[in-house]
């Protein structure tokens, strides 16, 4: 009975980490909907303070302390928790989490596999299992963030340089600088789109000046962008020729920049692809020799 209920929780188990891996596509008629709704701001760790009661957040949360005596989270990861909205302490409860679960699962399993088949398990191989786990775990919610932000920053930077692009036009159709700004920012959406309309609302409720509000963006995100060009336009002055001139040389870089990410990007998957066609080619061979492999041995 004990062996059936752990080969029941076994598979259970795999099932759940191949769904996990292998999530099931959103649907066409989704996807369109999600492009037409409108976008959401991004939360503040201030506003994100009452959303700390997950299981995990309650489970870690005595940890922190010790989390924020070895000096975490670094600064990259703190600017990648405020690009994402994550509250520091909310993140922290979670890796405490993890971490113990991890260190806790594997030795309990191996001793229920023990106590199931009615063999002995050396102790370290629990604890080696354990700590490695635990590591593992406790790694895992800085790669989640980090790449979660690492896509907001790439969606940032199209966006700019889509933005970019619109600006040139409408200041080549007659338009004034801050009346091309905004007429560009209200064309793309998403969230990438509202941070470029909240910091042209910000600057034009402050009286300052909209480059610095961009400064100010790419300082909070990390995408370098906004501040070159901040910083160019801040050397091109206040005259609408020398701006306008600035930003087609900064929507051509970034065109070209983004050109190039995507061909580097097309030749890894290219690259990528290769590896399961060799396999799947060694295989087929494998297939097709083995038979008459076979014949020359039995024959000898």
């Amino acid at each position: 009975m004990i062996a059936l209920v752990l080969g029941a929780s076994f598979g259970a188990g795999l099932l759940t980490l191949v769904y996990g891996m292998r999530p099931p596509r959103p649907s066409l008629a989704a996807s369109l909907a999600a492009l037409h709704r409108p976008a959401q701001p991004v939360r503040t760790p201030a506003s994100s303070t009452g959303s700390q009661g997950g299981w995990s957040a309650r489970l870690g949360r005595r940890g922190v302390p010790a989390l924020r005596a070895l000096g975490l989270p670094t600064a990259a990861l703190r600017a990648d928790l405020a690009i994402m909205g994550i509250d520091t302490e909310r993140h922290l409860a979670e890796k405490a989490a993890a971490a113990v679960v991890g260190l806790i699962t594997p030795p309990a399993l191996l001793a229920a596999l023990g106590l199931a088949t009615g063999t002995g398990i050396d102790w370290w191989i629990p604890s080696w299992a354990g700590l490695s786990c635990a590591a593992i775990m406790f790694l895992a919610p800085d790669l989640a963030v980090r790449a979660k932000a690492g896509r907001r920053r790439a969606e940032l930077r199209h966006t700019l340089a889509v933005f970019l692009d619109l600006v040139v036009i409408a200041l080549a159709g007659g338009a004034g600088v801050q009346q091309a700004l905004t007429d560009a920012a209200a064309a793309p959406q998403g969230w990438a789109a509202s941070q470029l309309r909240r910091a042209l609302s910000t600057a034009e409720l402050t009286r300052s000046s909209v480059w610095d509000e961009f400064d100010a963006l790419g300082r909070r995100t990390g995408v370098r962008e906004l501040r070159e060009l901040a910083a160019t336009v801040g050397l091109a002055g206040s005259e609408g020729a020398r701006i306008r001139t600035s930003l087609e040389a900064k929507a051509a870089a970034m065109r070209g920049r983004r050109l190039a990410e995507a061909d580097g990007a097309a030749q890894s998957a290219t690259e990528r692809m290769s590896l399961p066609v060799v396999l799947k080619f060694a295989a087929f061979l494998l297939f097709i020799g083995y038979p008459a492999l076979a014949n020359v041995l039995t024959g000898l």
